[in-house]
Order: structure tokens, then sequence, then C-alpha cells
């Protein structure tokens, strides 16, 4: 991408997120948001159909993100894993806090978990061999919504929790929810 392109981009995205930080995203209109970030209203248009859409992108840089994390954690454990993506949360904690308080519907991270769930699969069968596909896949829906559950508490109550704190239980309800089908 041209460094112009780039820096622009960043500079809606930041200006976006600043103005999220003041108001409700019904209540930014593309006028305020090109005024305070100093950029006519054609150039954002150029990149974005509207505020919406923008939040969209945001989210969908962060989901890229978040898988491309994935392609390197072969030889780490689920715990140093989850570690990895919760400090990559709270490393990006304005937008992330921004996301889920402006998504009603948290659930935006669906995409990222049904990606995890085909890497997680594999070595949830290396443990429990015997469980089928049905089972697996009703267990990974119940793994990932409390994961996201508890993800959202500790963003919604300011990430008091240290990672290791909610990583450790992530982890336990994970291993112990797939164990819970071992003979």
């Amino acid at each position: 991408m041209d460094r112009r392109v780039k820096y622009t981009k960043d500079i809606i995205k930041s200006t976006f997120i600043e103005l999220l930080k003041e108001k409700e995203i019904n209540k930014i209109s593309v006028s305020e948001l090109c005024n305070k970030a100093d950029i006519n209203r054609a150039t954002f248009y150029r990149y974005y159909i509207d505020i919406y859409d923008l939040l969209e992108k945001i989210e969908q840089d962060l989901i890229l993100e978040l898988k491309e994390m994935l392609y390197d954690k072969s030889n780490q454990s689920m715990k140093e894993v989850i570690e990895d993506y919760l400090k990559l949360f709270l490393d990006n904690k304005d937008l992330i806090k921004l996301i889920f308080i402006n998504r009603k519907n948290i659930y935006f991270l669906n995409d990222f978990f049904e990606f995890i769930y085909e890497k997680c699969r594999i070595k949830w069968f290396e443990k429990v061999d015997d469980i089928d596909e049905k089972d697996m896949a009703l267990v990974s829906i119940f793994i990932f919504n409390g994961t996201l559950g508890i993800i959202n508490y500790w963003v919604q109550n300011n990430f008091k929790e240290s990672i290791n704190e909610i990583s450790s239980i992530i982890e336990k309800i994970s291993y112990n929810g797939i164990l819970s089908f071992k003979n």
C-alpha cells in the first residue's frame, strides 16, 4: 500500500476512534470526522462508504491480524496462544473497548472463532479421539461463546484482571470442556 494512502487511512481511523470515545457511532457524521481529521469528504469516500463501513473495515483489519498471529503459533501451548491474543487486545484496548461498546452484537469475532476452530479441532481430536463431529462442533460452540463472554467481561471491566488470570480461565474451560468427552 502506498505510504500516503496508509497515512490517510490511519488518520481517518484514529480520528474516528477519538470521536467514538466522545459519542455513539450513530451521532458521528462523515463531515464531522473529515473536519476533525482535516481531510475532504471525497478522500473519506474514496476508501469508505460511510461511518459503519469504516467500523467494519477496522474490525476486519483486527480479525486479519488475529488470524495472521495464529500461523506462528503451532509450537505454543493453548495458554500461550491465548495470552498473545489478549496482549493484542490490551495493546489496542481503546479500539477493542470501543468496538465492544459500539457493537451491540459482540459476535463480530465469530469469523475469527470459525478460523481458529479448524486449528483447534485437530488438537482436540488428538486428546479425545472417540468424539464425533457433531459433539465436537457443539463443544466448540460452547467453548468459543464462553471465551467470547469472558473476553467481553474483561473488556467491559476495563481489563482489570491480568492476562495470565484470563488466559488461565479460558484454558481450563477449553481443556476441561473437551476432556469431558473422554471415556
